[in-house]
């Protein structure tokens, strides 16, 4: 591809010193109140960031830190930008992208390009780095062959996409039934659906009973379509999950269509709509030896769930009736 093709309007650009956030005259100076804005500014100029662009390691507790501000405002002011599509963050992992920091900071030169390996290898692991990584790539390869080239020398070429994985167990037979209602399932979900422009997002992050629902925005940014429902806080369930259940897989990307089926179990029963329900559900679980890998299934492996299992519909309710009880205890 030609370099005209990717080639955008001339900006205006101004250079900040990382250092800047460390200044001791420029932390005298009256803190950034916590605010979508000023965390943007943040994200895009802090000591976090590294040499390739949008992509570095950091966790929340950290950057809330660094910032002077308590994690559930960071969090609340993430989710502004997360919302607008302007960052994305695997937490668990400690990763966060801006994906459109590429568009302005390209590499001048493919020997840039060459010295983001060594930074890449220290981003941890996450579909994240990976989801990160191509896009880096179709931007790069616009650069040139020259750029291409080097990029493929730095990250190798792209490898073909992975075959489904196979699911273990019973799991198999419920994969394809919940594949026919996955179009059910999007539609019962209408309760993490973005807000119209403009619209008042203060609210009750916790998703506790009495919050201002019509308003109320969860950790991820996102507000509920219809009125009176709280919004679900995903990743404070997922803390939860994580905080009773290290021993089942951990959670490292949370999109797509395991955000709607986790936002339709609370959406379901207003009982469920309760940080306190979903800590018994998993403590429940725990008592559960097969769904923990104590068990062996019918083909005599050992069977251990996911958050995701845990919150499919069939899934879901077969816990809730007990059906995977050990009578045997």
């Amino acid at each position: 591809m030609a370099e005209a093709d990717v080639r955008q309007a001339k900006g205006r650009y101004r250079k900040v010193e990382v250092r800047t956030w460390g200044d001791e005259k420029f932390r005298r100076l009256t803190p950034i109140p916590p605010c979508g804005q000023g965390l943007w500014l943040f994200l895009i100029t802090g000591p976090h960031t590294g040499p390739i662009p949008g992509l570095f390691r950091a966790g929340r507790a950290a950057m809330a830190e660094e910032l002077d501000w308590e994690v559930e405002d960071f969090d609340k002011a993430f989710g502004e930008a997360f919302r607008e599509g302007m960052v994305k963050a695997d937490f668990k992992a400690r990763v966060v992208w801006v994906p459109k920091a590429i568009n302005h900071n390209r590499p001048e030169s493919p020997n840039v390009v060459l010295s983001w390996a060594a930074e890449f290898d220290l981003i941890p692991e996450c579909a994240l780095k990976w989801e990160a990584l191509e896009v880096l790539r179709a931007f790069v390869y616009g650069l040139g062959e020259s750029f291409a080239k080097a990029f493929d020398r730095a990250f190798g070429k792209p490898s073909p996409k992975a075959l489904p994985k196979t699911m273990p167990n019973q799991e198999q037979e419920q994969e394809q039934e919940q594949e026919q209602e996955q179009e059910q399932e999007e539609d019962e979900a209408t309760d993490v659906a973005l807000p119209a422009a403009g619209g008042d997002a203060a609210a009750d992050a916790d998703g506790e009973e009495g919050g201002d629902a019509g308003e109320g925005e969860d950790l991820l940014g996102k507000v509920p379509k219809k009125v009176g429902t709280p919004p679900c806080p995903h990743l404070k369930i997922i803390d939860l999950y994580h905080d009773i259940l290290p021993e089942l897989t951990e959670v490292r990307v949370w999109e797509g269509e395991r955000e709607r089926k986790l936002a339709a179990r609370w959406k379901g029963d207003k009982e469920r709509q309760n940080l306190d329900w979903w800590r018994s559900f998993f403590e429940s679980v725990r008592g559960m030896p097969f769904l923990m890998g104590e068990r062996t299934g019918r083909d005599g492996r050992a069977f251990t769930c996911t958050l995701e299992w845990l919150v499919s519909p069939k899934n879901f309710a077969k816990v809730i009736e007990g059906n995977y009880v050990d009578v045997r205890r």
